[in-house]
């Protein structure tokens, strides 16, 4: 019962975040700057087709704390195209968050050197032809054992600086190129289902935090996502510069919204919940414990089948989400048009969340061993 209860309790605060005023544009955004970009080398590609996609600072409201992403080699979701990384950039009144995206070309990602082949304009590290990915040894980390598409073009990279933002005070002074402009209004696709994953992962491990690791995360890089314990995760030889975390992070965090007024709710929730990547991570239940060995396993097993499906149920529907979003940009629609659109992503959530903890309640209630029956000998 304590497990059903918390399920509700964890049901209930999705229910808060999800009726919070969340119309319109809305961003995450901080009144600091996120930690320099920590110096690591590049693990070994895992195979052809794969895709390098540089580590970045993201960004937790509920603890007011920047935390790593770690870089990782990424199968791409169509052939053809690129990875744009994401990337944080002075909006006038606080640090906003670009989230990165798959298309034709490599868009703008605020001039910051992720490094390798992402230098700060385009990408060098590779390129396709007749449908296949040749790797540039100059820059791309490969066993040519194993990848055989491959051609060697050294690269003049001229910025020695590890800034990972753009504008504001220390920022980047980058501005857009007109093919990076004419690239924002390509065909894009959303960060696969692997890349969610990582970020996730990176959310749950408390050594990634920027308040723990002073900008040097013991995990920079792995050879593929959610890879945290793999032989080749790669840690960061050092921190880009060296950071100490404001001592009111918490309270210098912002929520950005286009729509008038959002920011001065000073009673809203960290972050509204909108679509199925604002959820928090999660929870899992309890390791059933019956006292029979067979019966545990498969109630386990019960759970992570379960766990698996409502994953999936997620992503399915952030994707779904996402191209409904790219479907109303193309038909550059007005305000009024968008704000229906996330009103009805919203209610979308709100009752994926439901189900999804009334399936954990119900999963849990089955599993949970019958009340002792009274004695039949007991006096009337």
């Amino acid at each position: 019962m304590r497990k059903i209860a918390a399920c509700s309790i964890f049901f209930a605060f999705l229910i808060l975040a999800i009726s919070a005023p969340a119309f319109g544009q809305v961003a995450v955004s901080v009144r600091f700057g996120p930690p320099a970009l920590p110096v690591y080398v590049q693990p070994v590609c895992p195979g052809d087709g794969y895709m390098w996609t540089p580590g970045y600072w993201a960004w937790d409201d509920v603890d007011g704390d920047y935390y790593w992403v770690p870089g990782t080699w990424v199968e791409p979701p169509e052939v053809g195209l690129f990875w744009t990384p994401g990337w944080w950039g002075w909006g006038g009144d606080a640090f906003i968050f670009h989230e990165g995206y798959w298309g034709p070309t490599v868009g703008f990602y605020g001039g910051i050197n992720y490094g390798f082949g992402f230098f700060g304009v385009g990408f060098v590290g590779g390129h396709w032809d007749g449908g296949h990915f040749f790797y540039n040894r100059a820059v791309a980390n490969v066993n040519v054992n194993i990848v055989h598409n491959v051609y060697n073009e050294r690269v003049t990279n001229e910025t020695v600086n590890r800034v990972s933002f753009n504008g504001g005070n220390g920022g980047l002074t980058a501005r857009p190129t007109p093919q990076e402009e004419a690239a924002a209004n390509e065909r894009h696709i959303p960060p696969v289902g692997a890349q969610t994953q990582q970020v996730q992962a990176a959310r749950e491990n408390r050594d990634l935090r920027a308040s723990v690791n002073h900008g040097k995360p013991p995990i920079a890089a792995t050879p593929r996502p959610g890879a945290f314990t793999d032989h080749e995760v790669v840690k960061a030889k050092e921190a880009g510069a060296p950071y100490t975390p404001p001592a009111d992070r918490g309270a210098t965090a912002a929520r950005a919204d286009a729509n008038a007024g959002a920011s001065a709710n000073a009673g809203a929730p960290a972050k509204a919940i909108v679509h199925p990547r604002d959820l928090p991570p999660a929870e899992r239940p309890t390791a059933p414990n019956s006292g029979n060995a067979d019966l545990d396993k498969k109630y386990q097993q019960q759970q992570d089948k379960l766990m698996a499906q409502q994953q999936q149920e997620r992503q399915k529907l952030q994707q779904q989400q996402d191209k409904e979003h790219q479907q109303l940009a193309k038909q550059k629609a007005d305000d009024q048009r968008t704000q229906q659109l996330e009103q009805k992503h919203q209610q979308q959530t709100q009752q994926m969340a439901q189900r999804h903890t009334q399936e954990q309640q119900d999963l849990q209630r089955r599993q949970a061993p019958p009340a002792p029956r009274e004695s039949e000998g007991r006096p009337r």
